[in-house]
């Protein structure tokens, strides 16, 4: 794996790097993208028509969703190498759409799903206090175990004069090349392992005769396939709809939360010299991503996701991140969904074999989920959210104890084991968070100089309330001065006209507006200040300081001081919204 990044993000590689990178890419991207596609659909009872469809759907979107995410169109885009396709997320809920309505009712589901993922998109500064770790990394466990029976299912989908053995063995193969290259090899090995794993189990299914591949002779070189694989939408949402859309939505939100750390994990690696994430990015990946979900709804296809992993694995590898990369992987899926044949051929790979990489997948996102729950440490009554929820989703998943109750129409809602984890998660987050002891205090005022005293007074009663001695009260008390000055100056023409295309409403004359809240803690008070800033990340600019450079910019000298006096800075930034969050420690 490269130590280092050779093309950076907005750096011009040459084209034969950028061909060669890509194709890479768009190896490693085919083997989660068909078989998440084709699990669904043989899971769902479809026919084989919805799965030629599905697949091309499926291609269309990747590419273009891929090649969307490496520009920044207005708000649209992440700006680095994000390669997309349909989401494991999905599978659980999307087969019990499919099985309840067919494609119809999984189409009206992914579309309604989609505008929630926007609104998402739009509202992520404001849901993190809700959507915390515990409740996203919860419910990526459910919905790994959710995915599991699904997985497991497929291992008996084998010709009727295969061997009773095929299929476990089929999948053993499968998943014990790709495990063992996985642990142990380096390099590229490393990197093509679940490829060679897939390759390996067909080699395995062929020998036991159950790999059948009559109908990619019939299939054309060229051209586009029969849309009547897919019927339309369900315009007249039943109970069905009504049941299932709760679920779509908790895996719509969760995977919207994951896709956070992925793009801030994307940008991480995408350069030589560390940079603070730019939740804007962050931000125009989401829309992109909740752009795609709509077009699956609408072309009638599982949802799609960021393929991080690979992702990052192709950039590490390669040492090549340039947005370049991403243009090329888009235009070949793009390319490739209009090859019938390909995607014949595509299909044919055994279900055993699928499943076994679905495991593998599994054995990731329930990783993921786990490392989100920690991500912010996990005391004693997070361990009692995580586990009860986790408890109560896995117990009920599959149940009929509200449908006994119910009914059908609610206990395919309450039943649902998915659903009930996520919300009991939820309540019990919302719950800590309401009863906590140390209320959090928050003020509003203009982002101007003269806005001071107020800070002042209202940093002052903070460390009054909770006890603090005289040095940490000043110590608090200027932390929040040195940010307010560091923030008013910024160029204040750019914030004006931000402030007058965000809010045109607005007088002219009207300033910004400032939200501090403040939050005591363990020995600490923890300080939010939310406002519209400039271009630059002040988080950036207080790495800079450690810098040798020769005089003072403008702003440097609060920079500095804010520095030291607060222990930690943070700065996230946003379209139309900046939070800059300062903690500082104290005592009595």
């Amino acid at each position: 794996m490269s130590s280092a990044i050779s093309y950076e993000p907005n750096e011009h590689c040459p084209p034969a790097v950028a061909a060669i990178a890509g194709l890479q890419g768009v190896v490693l991207a085919l083997a989660p993208i068909v078989s998440i596609v084709v699990i669904t659909a043989r899971a769902g009872n479809q026919e084989a028509g919805y799965f030629t469809w599905a697949l091309f759907a499926a291609l269309v979107i990747a590419g273009a969703l891929t090649a969307l995410q490496a520009s920044r169109f207005r708000r649209f885009g992440a700006g680095h190498i994000l390669i997309m396709g349909p989401t494991p997320n999905f599978i659980a809920i999307s087969v019990l759409a499919l099985a309840e309505g067919g494609p119809e009712l999984l189409a009206s589901l992914t579309v309604a799903a989609s505008l929630f993922y926007l609104v998402l998109a739009f509202w992520l500064p404001f849901l993190r206090r809700v959507v915390t770790p515990v409740v996203t990394g919860t419910v990526l466990m459910l919905i790994a175990a959710t995915i599991l029976p699904v997985a497991l299912n497929r291992l008996e989908d084998v010709p009727v004069d295969a061997p009773e053995a095929a299929g476990p063995t089929i999948a053993l193969v499968t998943l014990a090349v790709s495990t063992v290259l996985f642990l142990r090899a380096s390099g590229v090995w490393r990197l093509w392992s679940p490829l060679i794993g897939i390759i390996t189990g067909g080699v395995a299914a062929a020998l036991f005769g159950a790999y059948e591949i009559g109908s990619v002779g019939d299939a054309a070189w060229v051209g586009i396939p029969d849309s009547g694989g897919f019927p339309g939408f369900e315009l007249t949402p039943g109970a069905s709809f009504w049941s299932l859309l709760p679920a779509f939505v908790v895996v719509t939100l969760a995977g919207g939360v994951k896709n956070v750390s992925d793009s801030v994990a994307i940008q991480q690696v995408s350069w030589n010299r560390p940079r603070v994430p730019d939740f804007r990015l962050v931000q125009g990946s989401l829309n992109t991503n909740g752009l795609g979900i709509l077009a699956a709804g609408i072309l009638g296809t599982p949802p799609n996701s960021v393929y991080s992993g690979t992702s990052v694995s192709l950039i590490g590898f390669t040492g090549v991140a340039a947005r370049r990369i991403g243009y090329v992987i888009g235009g070949a899926l793009l390319a490739l969904a209009f090859l019938p044949k390909l995607t014949a051929f595509l299909l044919t790979l055994p279900s055993p074999v699928m499943a076994a990489y679905l495991l593998t997948a599994i054995a990731l996102l329930f990783v993921s989920g786990v490392r989100t729950v920690v991500q912010d440490g996990l005391d004693s009554q997070k361990a009692l959210v995580v586990g009860l929820a986790f408890s109560l989703g896995v117990g009920l998943d599959n149940q009929t104890i509200f449908a006994d109750l119910l009914g059908r129409k609610w206990g395919l809602l309450l039943d649902n084991g998915m659903l009930v984890g996520a919300l009991a998660a939820v309540l019990m987050t919302v719950f800590l968070d309401l009863t906590s002891p140390q209320r959090r205090r928050r003020l509003e005022v203009e982002l101007r100089v003269s806005a001071l005293p107020d800070i002042d007074r209202f940093l002052q009663g903070v460390a009054t309330e909770v006890g603090w001695n005289e040095a940490s009260t000043q110590r608090l008390r200027s932390a929040g001065e040195e940010a307010l000055l560091s923030l008013v100056q910024s160029d204040d023409g750019g914030v004006e006209m931000l402030e007058s295309l965000l809010h045109p409403d607005r007088p002219p004359d009207a300033e910004p507006r400032l939200i501090i809240q403040a939050r005591p803690e363990a020995g600490m008070v923890e300080m939010e200040f939310l406002a519209v800033f400039d271009e630059e990340n002040l988080e950036d600019r207080l790495a800079y300081l450690s810098e040798e450079t020769e005089g003072m910019e403008e702003g440097e000298i609060s920079l500095r001081l804010l520095r030291h006096y607060a222990s930690s800075v943070h700065h996230q930034k946003y379209h139309g919204l900046d939070i800059v969050t300062v903690q500082v420690k104290g005592g009595a």
